[in-house]
This record gives structure tokens, C-alpha cells and sequence, in this order.
């Protein structure tokens, strides 16, 4: 298992090296604009790392990148250059900038989330080309990461990991 984390990491390295630095996305300064959606055809896909579902939408024409309803750079604003994070299964594909791309995330935290918009994106450009299938394999985006947080265990005595205290003597 560990063998095949640390494959899928070593490929995602090497799609972000090819990756130049990319300017933030432009962020809408008026909090709460609803960004419409395009209209046509698109294709859907689901997510997932760890607790994190993400539902992606790939249209088939140039657009922005938004996530719940904002552009990326503002949903993911904390994280550095987010850009570069969403673009790997786009930069893998040499597709940068020839999709609109929506997703609506929920669950675990902002680095989940990231990793199930990517999985996500990976399995909805498969639905339109499947030619792209092994790329995005090799780049290691198509495999779901399931590590999810140890739930607590019958007779431990409190969390997954906590044991009984021994008695003194």
C-alpha cells in the first residue's frame, strides 16, 4: 500500500515541476455573486479523499474554474496557489483553459477537498475521451486515496488507539 502512495506521489511531483507558476485566478471582489452556470452539454463526475465528496462538472468550453459558487482562488484563498493544485489532471491531459469546470465540495478539510475536485475531474474528462485514460493513470489522479481517520474500537477504553491502563501492582 505504502509502495503504491509514494508511486502517485513521485508522478503528481513531476506534473507540478511541468507546471510554470500561474497567477491566482482572478477573484470577484462583491461577496455572495452567484457565478452562472454554462449552458450545454456537460459531463459529470464524483470525488472522494478521505471524508471529502466532490460532485464535477466539465463543460465543453473555455471558462472559469469555480467551486460552491466561487471562483477557486477565493474558495481556496488560505492555500497556496491553488491554480497549480486543480490544474494537475488539466496539465496532465494538455487541456489547460478548453474547459469550465464546477464542482460542489463538502466534508473533511480544504487539502481533501483539493485532492477529491482533482479525482473528480480526472474521472469526467475519462467520461469525455476515454483516450485520456492513461495519462491521467500515470499520473496517478484516477486512484482514490481511501486513509480515512481510525474510528474508535469496542473495549480500548476511549479512542482507536488508546489502550487500558495497567494496574500498579
Amino acid at each position: 500500500m505504502a509502495n503504491k502512495l509514494s508511486k502517485k506521489k513521485t508522478s503528481v511531483q513531476k506534473i507540478v515541476k511541468k507546471i510554470k507558476p500561474v497567477a491566482a485566478a482572478k477573484v470577484a471582489k462583491v461577496p455572495g455573486v452567484v457565478i452562472p452556470l454554462p449552458t450545454g452539454e456537460f459531463f459529470s463526475a464524483v470525488g472522494r479523499r478521505k471524508t471529502a465528496t466532490a460532485r464535477v462538472r466539465v463543460y465543453r468550453q473555455s471558462g472559469d474554474f469555480v467551486v460552491n459558487n466561487k471562483v477557486v482562488g477565493e474558495y481556496f484563498s488560505g492555500i497556496y496557489n491553488p491554480s497549480v493544485l486543480f490544474n494537475l489532471p488539466l496539465v496532465a491531459t494538455d487541456l489547460v483553459g478548453k474547459y469550465a469546470i464546477f464542482a460542489k465540495v463538502s466534508g473533511s478539510g480544504l487539502h481533501a477537498q483539493i485532492d477529491a475536485v482533482n479525482h473528480g475531474v480526472s474521472r469526467a474528462l475519462i467520461k469525455l475521451d476515454p483516450e485520456l485514460r492513461p495519462l491521467l493513470k500515470k499520473a496517478g489522479l484516477l486512484s482514490r486515496d481511501d486513509r480515512m481517520k481510525e474510528t474508535r474500537k469496542m473495549g480500548t477504553g476511549g479512542k482507536a488507539r488508546r489502550a487500558k491502563q495497567s494496574p500498579k501492582r
